[in-house]
């Protein structure tokens, strides 16, 4: 009897070292080389791009000179019984060419200029028509996807001007601890050119990047590292595994009687 218990918690011993590995603290652990970053902060600003849906909002002292440069808005329709709020932003869609359709004005080139360039640019052009016209450019569809090991995959609509990559991981809920630190991919796509990028955010180096700050459409994926994909071809196997064991276990006990 004695002997068999041996045996048992000697397999169960085994089986659960095995389950039980983990990975060393270098693969889990962010900006390890903390005091190798350089301290200067980075400028970044996205460019504006086709496809791109740019809401443009012009004043002036005169508000009836500057109503024909704004697109009106969609308005939800309110019933008795509720009211609906649908109400939405329309934008100027940048062609394929990176242009607008301006009105008075007529096409506008905005592609590859950063927010504040293309408002430069567009208070320009109005100037003859508009004495100190104010101009905001926004961009309506800002958004960026996070995919793979983390908690929260999907798409993230961006408010902002840019956003970080830690922002990104951090909007998705963190990775999990399957997630490959060192080896984030972010796809990019630049002037019709795509790109897969890899990122290791185990260093500190990624911050002086180009990758840091991400670009609008931009996609994140964070691989499965070995023990992800070890459990999921233990998991479907680990009844048969213990099965196995179980039957080494008796053939064993049976041997040595």
């Amino acid at each position: 009897m004695k002997t068999r218990k041996c045996l048992q918690l000697v397999l169960i011993s085994a089986i659960v070292g095995l389950m039980a590995s983990c990975a060393p603290n270098r693969s889990i652990l962010y900006l390890q080389n903390a005091e190798n970053l350089n301290k200067n902060i980075q400028s970044y600003a996205n460019t504006i791009q086709p496809d791109d849906n740019v809401l443009i909002t012009v004043t002036a002292q005169e508000p009836t000179l500057a109503a024909p440069f704004n697109l009106l808005y969609l308005t939800g329709q309110s019933t008795q019984s509720q009211s609906v709020t649908t109400d939405a932003m329309i934008g100027y869609l940048v062609d394929v060419n990176g242009e607008i359709d301006f009105p008075t004005i007529g096409k506008v080139k905005l592609g590859g200029l950063t927010r504040i360039e293309a408002e430069q640019n567009i208070r320009a052009l109005l100037e003859p028509h508009i004495k100190n016209p104010g101009i905001n450019l926004r961009i309506l569809n800002f958004k960026i996807s996070v995919l793979g090991e983390v908690i929260k995959p999907g798409s993230q609509t961006i408010n902002g001007d840019r956003i970080t990559l830690l922002e990104a991981i951090s909007n998705a809920g963190d990775l999990t601890i399957f997630g490959k630190r060192d080896e984030l991919l972010v796809l990019r796509e630049v002037d019709g050119v795509r790109t897969i990028n890899e990122v290791d955010i185990t260093k500190t180096d990624f911050i002086n990047s180009p990758f840091y700050y991400l670009a609008h459409n931009d996609v994140v994926y964070v691989a499965p590292n070995k023990t992800r994909v070890n459990t999921s071809v233990i998991g479907p196997n680990l009844s048969i595994g213990l099965s196995a064991a179980s039957l080494l276990l008796t053939i064993i006990t049976l041997s040595i009687r």
